[in-house]
């Protein structure tokens, strides 16, 4: 009798076991759909308010909140477009260096990404105003007289947008860019050509000039660019060359500063080597006090400049 109860106990024993297990693995086979749904909520959340960080303007906090989705959802849905988006918050809050770092990564991950000619833009739009500095961006400066290495950076990146994406919706900006950054590029040979030409550096001078004919036709730099070829090859007893020059400056470029009413050339800057100062020679200009007139017929030719 005993040995039929203690079997009867273990049996029901059995059962509530199997029982119990049964339904501790139904529990468990729900458990990753609930952790789930709130991975994809906490991960919308994160986003969201990112998104209210960027239309405020809190572009430290957005940056922090795109961070941490990217680390934290690196698959997740808003992965791709918050990458994008760090690039923008990256970009406003000047910080460009880093913006153009992340779209480089962006370009790397997501090549055939559809959007990824935002990116591209955003090299060359970061690059752009790395360029200017704080002041710059309120104030009125020639920026022409500023190290070109920022501005050709950006022409690059923005042919480089053109050339893979030419029908990109940013195309139209970034060729109105380039023609503003080839007119820097091209007017800043001008201002190293007026430098040389103080400092007696005349082969230097012509050899600025005669690139920016060469290399940035239909700038409004070409005018001053022939006329620091004439200047030079009167310098440098060139006449043949100089003769042949300054007939394309007074065919094409009539109205130049430095041709007269009788269309002849005033050469400013033909005083002798002889005549120059002992100081002046000695310091190839470094302490010479006269100031020669550079070329800059801007006012005249350069539509941006005239009005200044």
């Amino acid at each position: 009798m005993q040995h039929r109860i203690f079997s009867q106990l273990t049996r029901s024993f059995l059962r509530l076991a199997a029982l119990c297990a049964i339904l501790g693995l139904a529990a468990c086979a729900s458990n990753p759909e609930d952790e789930s749904a709130k991975v994809r909520e906490t991960e919308r959340q994160l986003y969201e308010t990112a998104q209210r960080q960027l239309r405020t303007q809190q572009w430290d906090l957005a940056i922090d909140n795109l961070q941490r989705l990217e680390e934290n959802f690196p698959f997740g849905s808003y992965a791709e477009q918050a990458q994008l988006e760090l690039v923008y918050a990256y970009y406003r809050n000047y910080d460009f260096e880093a913006s153009i770092a992340a779209a480089d990564r962006f370009i790397r991950l997501h090549p055939r990404h559809r959007n990824v000619d935002y990116a591209y833009y955003m090299k060359g739009l970061a690059s752009f105003d790395q360029n200017r500095g704080f002041f710059e961006r309120f104030l009125p400066t020639d920026m022409s007289q500023r190290d070109p290495g920022a501005a050709r950076e950006s022409f690059g990146y923005f042919n480089q947008l053109l050339t893979l994406y030419p029908d990109s919706q940013y195309a139209p900006d970034a060729e109105k860019r380039m023609v503003y950054l080839r007119n820097l590029l091209a007017r800043y040979e001008i201002h190293v050509a007026n430098y040389y030409f103080k400092r007696g550096a005349y082969v230097a001078a012509v050899n600025r000039g005669r690139y920016v004919v060469e290399n940035f036709q239909q700038t409004p730099a070409v005018p001053d660019a022939l006329a620091v070829m004439v200047q030079g090859y009167k310098l440098l007893g060139l006449s043949e060359l100089q003769d042949n020059t300054l007939a394309v400056l007074k065919s094409n470029y009539p109205e130049h500063p430095a041709l007269n009413d009788n269309g002849e050339f005033d050469f400013q800057f033909s005083t002798a080597e002889d005549e120059r100062s002992l100081m002046s020679k000695l310091t190839l200009g470094l302490f010479d006090k006269r100031e020669p007139p550079g070329f800059d017929s801007r006012e005249i030719y350069d539509p941006q400049f005239q009005g200044r």
